[in-house]
């Protein structure tokens, strides 16, 4: 199945005493390009979350947006003694008492309220623990995006087969007018050499030979079989699992030369317009296989 390059996921849980958020999205891309966002102190994951989701997306610029919040405030702080510094404030307190002859009310409540005796600090966390629960978390919001990514792409695979269809209802079209234009010009130059010259005073093997030469200038049988061949190839890439976009790409490409080498050698109005008609819709099957991963 077809994948667009477009789509987005989202997905929320608590795990471990965190509330996980992982939302994903992207946007058209020659290549894989990967940006990820975190809260602040989670910059380890975001190496492992490209890895993970270029392990299923191949092609698109992708964005995705990770917040992690302490839910459990059980362990989420640790408060940290600078025992040398109340130390020095102790007998600082005991040096006062003992100098100047007053109480010494010291007390472990007055100490801690002296500057930089205790300080608060976040709790080291399990950086893997972390990383297990964001990854089951992202797993969640990728299915999501790729599920989108599937839709969106079934509706460009119905217009892009719709539109080849309709070039090759043209090619039928233009393989069966083409050998009466022939016909037509052998009849035009012979009316118009007896016109001139009398009917017997012509060579009628040099209006044959002429006629050839015209024929193999108009001829596009060549090129019609060809631009059958490209949309067969592209039914067919349209129907495997793998990355396509770029393969798409290039036949493409290649319907277009012959389209345009047909334009070049047709010399019937009606036809050409037939040939201006085919090369709309391959223009459109162009853009629309941008989007394609």
């Amino acid at each position: 199945m077809i994948k667009s390059m477009t789509g987005f996921g989202r997905c929320r849980t608590v795990l471990h005493g965190r509330e996980i958020s992982v939302e994903i999205k992207s946007v058209n891309h020659r290549f894989f390009e990967f940006s990820c966002r975190t809260s602040r102190g989670y910059a380890f994951l975001e190496e492992k979350l490209k890895s993970y989701v270029s392990s299923r997306v191949s092609r698109g610029k992708i964005d995705m947006f990770v917040s992690i919040l302490s839910v459990d405030e059980e362990g989420a702080v640790e408060v940290m003694v600078n025992h040398s510094l109340a130390e020095g404030y102790v007998k600082a307190m005991a040096e006062l008492s003992e100098r100047y002859g007053i109480e010494n009310d010291t007390t472990s409540s007055l100490v801690a309220r002296f500057p930089d005796v205790l300080t608060v600090h976040k709790a080291p966390e399990d950086e893997d623990e972390v990383l297990s629960a964001v990854l089951s978390v992202a797993s969640k919001a990728v299915d999501k995006f790729i599920s989108m990514r599937e839709v969106e792409g079934e509706k460009l695979y119905e217009d892009v087969l719709s539109r080849a269809n309709k070039i090759l209802s043209i090619v039928e079209v233009i393989e069966e007018y083409s050998p009466g234009i022939v016909e037509e010009y052998e009849k035009r130059l012979r009316s118009r050499i007896e016109e001139l010259l009398g009917s017997n005073t012509y060579d009628p093997q040099r209006v044959l030979t002429e006629v050839a030469i015209f024929a193999d200038k108009v001829a596009v049988a060549e090129e019609t079989v060809r631009l059958r061949s490209h949309i067969a190839q592209l039914n067919t890439f349209m129907n495997v699992s793998e990355s396509i976009g770029k393969k798409l790409d290039f036949i493409v490409q290649e319907m277009n030369r012959e389209a345009n080498t047909i334009g070049s050698k047709i010399q019937d109005a009606k036809l050409a317009h037939e040939v201006v008609n085919i090369k709309g819709e391959i223009e459109k099957i162009r853009e629309q296989i941008q989007n394609i991963e």
